[in-house]
């Protein structure tokens, strides 16, 4: 099989772009008619703005030869360089895997029902390969259904009235169903394509699986979920929301049960496999474990703001004259400087048409993230801009140090915000001049229930202001306008990913027998596809 690269796609052809066309743009490619390509199949598809006068697509596409086999393939190949054409064995990029479909070893013959902790990509990832496997697992998770889930979070939004167990961090689907459902990863793994086929099945688009940067969205992502809930529980496994762990019972260094509480009391329910899935914000969890003497260590993260511009804004930026143009979509940015101390800004988690939401999840504290529903047509384009934070910023040599931090800046930034849930919030002209700001621009903020004009350097630590303040000019060199006077900065964001690790041998299985720490909350991912493939991984493996 061929695969090509780097295929050129005008804007005004991409309308109407079909399969039948992609083959004739591989036979063009190969110099070949179009009878001789049997299939064309694609891979990728992305926007190519290197070139802000010929913006177009760029896709991918694997090619099988009506004849000629292999020797043909690598005689054609020969021609290109290997960025243009080359030969891959493997099934073609358009047959994608899906957790249903693995051949997967049974669950051992009377080992009891594994207890999956935690409804977020890694806890239902895991608990689907334990089903294809016949374990018939049983998932808890602390929130509520998505559907009840968003209800609550349109409370908070309205006025201002959270419920600690049920917001845009706790509930199924877990941090990730509300903050856009972005897919891309870092991982080189062929699971994610599992990850991605298992969410088509389950009703995400299929664009999901040639996009460069997929996405589902937010709208869509709620819907998705309980696709994979009824697979859940078409395979036998049992979820029950609204119900916490609240212990394990141990004996000799095992586990042999664990402690849960719900809305028929406490219970202890007998299990030897326990998979740990809680989030990077079950925090009330992090405590006991760590009493419990799990052992667990200190790990970076990082902490900044949210940054606001208007999405036409950095559509022209990005995308020069052809911004506007009905193919395109709006535009996405990632950017990163160096800072003198070495620890770096960048930009994470960039919402194109998107808003600032309110991620909070403790009385008197205040977080925030971002989201994008699927067509992504909101007014304004927002992103964290983070900055590294080291254990030795976190004040203490306590595990849960790095916790402690992020608690203490979130209950600074509730105060100057004036409680209620409204979060503190600074011009970048008046940030990089040093003054607070008492009113707002060209940028109009999205965050819900409303914001409080002011200064962040109220709330977040001086090594923090003091490398946004350094790298947002250089930023704007990267992208123009990025550091425009009147783009809005919202903070904190503290959760970008979880500042603690639960140690664990190549097995996922932690220094307690049958107890397996998963995802972000473990610190072993950072974002949805990679904490579903370590969940899909540990269900794949656990005997």
């Amino acid at each position: 099989m061929l695969r090509l690269h780097q295929l050129e796609l005008s804007l005004d052809d991409a309308a109407t772009f079909d399969p039948p066309r992609l083959r004739g743009l591989c036979a063009q490619r190969l110099h070949i008619s179009e009878r001789g390509v049997a299939e064309a199949r694609l891979v990728k598809r992305s926007v190519d703005a290197r070139s802000r006068g010929g913006v177009h697509f760029s896709l991918t596409a694997d090619v099988t030869l009506a004849q000629g086999g292999e020797a043909e393939e690598k005689r054609l190949a020969s021609r290109f360089k290997p960025n243009q054409v080359t030969v891959i064995s493997g099934p073609a990029g358009g047959e994608t895997p899906d957790v249903f479909g693995l051949k997967l070893a049974p669950w051992p013959a009377g080992k009891g029902r594994p207890l999956v902790v935690g409804a977020g990509p890694a806890g239902l990832f895991c608990a689907l390969a334990l089903a294809v496997r016949g374990a018939r697992p049983i998932v808890v998770e602390r929130g509520k259904p998505v559907e009840a889930r968003a209800r609550d979070v349109d409370r908070l939004e309205a006025c201002g009235e959270m419920d600690p167990e049920s917001n845009v961090l706790f509930g199924e689907g877990g941090a990730g169903a509300f903050s856009d459902g972005k897919l891309t990863c870092g991982l080189n793994s062929p699971h994610i394509r599992t990850v991605l086929g298992t969410l088509v099945r389950c009703g995400a688009p299929e664009e999901i699986l040639v996009a460069q940067r997929p996405h589902i969205g937010t709208d869509e992502l709620r819907r998705v979920l309980v696709g994979v809930r009824e697979a859940l529980r078409r395979l036998g496994a049992g979820i029950r929301f609204e119900t916490c762990l609240t212990g394990l019972i141990l004996h000799e260094g095992r586990v042999m049960g664990a402690r849960l509480t719900g809305a028929a009391g406490e219970e202890e329910l007998a299990t030897d496999t326990v998979c740990l899935a809680i989030g990077h914000s079950a925090r009330d969890t992090y405590e006991w474990l760590c009493a419990l003497g799990l052992p667990m260590q200190q790990k970076p993260f990082a902490i900044g703001v949210r940054i606001e511009h208007l999405q036409r804004d950095i559509d022209r930026a990005q995308y020069g004259p052809s911004a506007g143009h009905p193919a395109l979509p709006p535009a996405e940015y990632k950017l990163n400087v160096p800072t003198p101390d070495g620890r770096g800004v960048y930009t994470f988690c960039m919402c194109p048409g998107g808003r600032v939401i309110n991620a909070s999840s403790e009385p008197g504290g205040v977080n925030v993230n971002g989201m994008s529903r699927h067509a992504r047509d909101g007014r304004n384009a927002n992103a964290a801009v983070l900055v590294g934070v080291r254990p030795e910023d976190f004040g203490g040599e306590h595990p849960l140090a790095g916790v402690y931090m992020q608690r203490r800046i979130e209950q600074a930034a509730f105060r100057c915000a004036g409680g209620a849930f409204r979060a503190p919030c600074q011009r970048v002209g008046d940030f990089l001049s040093g003054r607070p700001s008492t009113t707002l621009g060209g940028v109009q903020p999205t965050y819900l229930p409303g914001v409080t004009p002011g200064d962040l350097r109220a709330f977040l630590p001086d090594f923090i202001t003091d490398n946004l303040r350094l790298a947002l000019p250089k930023l704007g060199q990267r992208l123009k306008g990025f550091d425009h006077p009147d783009a809005l900065l919202t903070g904190p964001e503290t959760r970008s990913s979880a500042p603690v690790r639960i140690l664990r041998n190549p097995r996922r299985q932690s220094a307690i027998a049958g107890l397996y720490p998963l995802g972000e909350g473990a610190g072993y991912a950072g974002g949805i596809v990679s904490a579903a493939v370590d969940g899909l991984c540990a269900g794949m493996d656990i005997d």
